[in-house]
């Protein structure tokens, strides 16, 4: 299990049994399969269920194997779900996604790779800043890759083509932390007035964010959802991916909230994300440029973070993320203390988050 994760009840019951699993199991492996044992396993902030399926073969027959069955929150008899379409257009590219082998409609059930239960997050909680650094030059080195593959070859059979960070969504966003954060946990009911003085400077920040070259954005490129397997990192929960700035997976990944990364780490792995871009797409980029608007992408992100965190405590009745919403404004501030761009941002939001005052 992955360490840091609790194992929450799951968020609906099982829509199968033993039975059902063995018998799908020997139309999917065309072997017999004498019996499938199924146990939850730990989830993120999702509304799909994951277990772990342990297959015992008939005497003789090779050893046991798991295969992870995704259960979908509702069955979906219309046919693939964006995150099928997804996985095949990144399968498409050669990019690493757990294998699919079945898809159940009628029960909403997703027959997926095992690639165990070790997250980036997990494999690095004790490890030496050497191998802290090298295993984020690895994922650095796939988002370059994925971002770069993945926006040239995408077209209108791809969910994400059709998404696209604009100016609407950004501000849901922000609406969203404004109404869940501030107002919600932290009790700080706002005027009308207050509100808009608030939204302004954020407006003008997404705007600038909206205005970017559109790439492909995974959208939850952080340390939970890649997974070390046989040495190798594996993408995860990329069902929600759409256009966006090429800073957006960035600041995910080097700004999340889960694993703090020292400052100077951040800029040396901002700096090969940088010069491997140059590389791939043989272009030349604006160093400055591209860092300011990090900036700018961290803390809109990381404003986003605070609002999922304090939802899923005043919603869900689930408080194990709060105590991830401190790292996520302090890294609101720090940018905010670094770009003189972003006071405006600063001044208007230290009036309801007291963290942001100096």
């Amino acid at each position: 299990m992955p360490k840091n994760i609790l194992l929450r009840e799951p968020l609906v019951k099982p829509r199968f049994d033993a039975q059902v699993l063995a018998n799908a199991a020997q139309k999917v492996l065309g072997r017999a399969v004498a019996h499938v044992a199924f146990s939850p396993l730990p989830g993120d902030a999702s509304t799909r269920q994951y277990y772990r399926l342990s297959l015992a073969y008939p005497e003789g027959s090779p050893e046991p194997r798991t295969l992870i069955l995704m259960q979908l929150e509702h069955p979906n008899a219309s046919g693939e779900t964006d995150f099928i379409r997804i996985l095949k257009f990144l399968q498409g590219i050669d990019l690493p996604v757990p294998e699919l082998f079945h898809f159940d409609s009628q029960r909403g059930l997703l027959w997926l790779q095992d690639c165990g239960d070790t997250t980036l997050e997990a494999h690095l909680q004790s490890a030496d800043p050497a191998t802290l650094k090298q295993w984020y030059l690895k994922a650095v080195h796939l988002l370059a890759v994925m971002q770069t593959a993945a926006t040239r070859t995408i077209g209108s059979h791809c969910p994400a083509y059709h998404l696209k960070f604009d100016v609407d969504k950004l501000m849901w966003e922000m609406d969203f932390m404004l109404e869940h954060f501030i107002e919600g946990v932290r009790q700080n009911p706002l005027s009308e007035t207050a509100r808009q003085a608030i939204r302004q400077p954020l407006i003008a920040l997404c705007e600038t964010l909206a205005g970017q070259t559109p790439c492909f954005a995974h959208r939850d490129y952080h340390s939970r959802n890649l997974m070390v397997h046989k040495d190798a990192l594996v993408l995860l929960d990329f069902q929600d991916a759409r256009m966006g700035p090429s800073q957006y997976d960035l600041a995910s990944l080097l700004r999340d909230s889960y694993r703090l990364l020292p400052d100077a780490l951040v800029w040396e792995l901002a700096d090969a994300f940088i010069e491997q871009k140059q590389a791939l797409d043989h272009q030349a980029i604006d160093r400055d440029e591209f860092l300011r608007v990090f900036d700018w992408m961290s803390v809109q992100r990381s404003l986003k973070a605070a609002g999922t965190f304090a939802y899923q405590s005043r919603v869900k009745n689930n408080d194990r993320y709060l105590p991830y919403i401190a790292p996520a404004l302090e890294t609101v501030r720090q940018a905010c203390l670094r770009r003189e761009d972003l006071k405006p941002v600063q001044a208007a939001l230290s009036v309801a988050i007291t963290e942001l005052e100096h």
